[in-house]
């Protein structure tokens, strides 16, 4: 039997659930009969069912024992506020034969679901395409073994190495195609764009999936701006409109009384202001940021992966707190760095 593929199938449908299941994993399942897929289902949304729970839930058929269930994700075997455990309902309706993508890395599972299923005398095999799963559930990955995010970052520059004109104003850097695969294999594909307050006073980015095809999932990533002192003019397109909702200005803690007043202003417009606390060098402390994002917010269940767009700055302090996982470096042609 095709294991690889029907796993492969299982990525497919996890993906559908990006950006809508916060903190939780992409997780695809499907049940297998004679070689034919006979139901699937993927985890839709943070507090769902998770995916195979929904899969024998809506399966209304008996379960052979010649059956096989796929997952990309071990099942679960500890009890949520919101789920309870995948395995104890595999038990429960019989069935017999799993194979499974990769361990949980889940301190609470990490290896028992699986070991459990076999002590109740359950054919499990695992982990099958292994690489590809944790690739999907990089994000996922990240919060449990490294307590942040996966962290991508995304810049351009000339060929000669250019990042702006020689005054400081921007450059355009990138032709129509790589702005088109930015959007669509990038900002499409984290929960965040984080970016420097810099950024937006140079650029007055929108920090929105756009120019992908009708195949991608629109929804906008969370906007992050880094910007201790609150500098951020109230009229950039971010904090505009039907945009200000989902973004969030993270600032110092010691922000002073004008700044308090900008901040009311903001958040009267449905912009969320952060105010966390500073390291003496200026930037912020790490933990206390990835633990903010770590919560409810903007109805993102939580963030478990971030694009950090620039400026030079913020790229500096992610480098230098090795705090970056996946770099990608666009390079513009010669004719278009004049």
């Amino acid at each position: 039997m095709h294991h690889e593929s029907f796993i492969h199938r299982c990525l497919e449908l996890a993906a559908l659930g990006r950006k809508r299941t916060g903190t939780n994993p992409l997780v695809g399942a499907l049940l297998v009969r004679n070689g034919l897929l006979i139901a699937e289902a993927w985890h839709e949304e943070f507090g769902g069912s998770h995916a195979e729970r929904l899969l024998l839930q809506n399966f209304e058929q008996e379960i052979r024992s010649t059956d096989t269930l796929y997952v990309n994700l071990e099942p679960c075997c500890h009890e949520e506020k919101k789920t309870l455990p995948c395995t104890s309902i595999l038990l429960e309706r019989g069935v017999k034969r799993v194979v499974v993508g990769m361990v949980d890395p889940n301190p609470k599972v990490a290896g028992q679901g699986i070991a459990l299923l076999r002590s109740r005398g359950v054919q499990v095999v695992a982990p099958v395409e292994r690489v590809p799963c944790e690739r999907l559930n990089r994000g996922f990955v990240s919060l449990m073994t490294k307590a942040r995010p996966w962290i991508t970052l995304h810049n351009a520059r000339t060929l000669d190495g250019r990042i702006a004109n020689a005054d400081g104003s921007p450059l355009k850097i990138t032709s129509p195609q790589q702005d088109a695969w930015a959007h669509e294999h990038l900002r499409a594909m984290h929960d965040a764009i984080l970016v420097g307050v810099g950024t937006i006073i140079a650029d007055d980015p929108q920090l929105t999936v756009r120019l992908s095809n009708t195949k991608v999932d629109q929804i906008n990533p969370l906007r992050i701006v880094l910007d201790p002192n609150l500098r951020l003019p109230l009229d950039t397109k971010i904090v505009t409109g039907k945009a200000a909702r989902g973004t969030v200005i993270v600032c110092a803690e010691s922000l002073d009384a004008a700044g308090h007043a900008r901040k009311a202003l903001l958040e009267e417009r449905g912009v969320v202001v952060a105010l966390l606390p500073l390291h003496s060098d200026g930037h912020f402390v790490w933990d206390a940021l990835w633990e903010y994002f770590r919560m409810p917010l903007q109805g993102f269940h939580g963030i478990a992966s971030v694009l950090v767009e620039g400026g030079p700055g913020v790229w500096q302090a992610f480098r230098g707190a090795g705090m970056v996982d996946e770099e990608v470096t666009l390079v513009g042609s010669p004719t278009m760095s004049h």
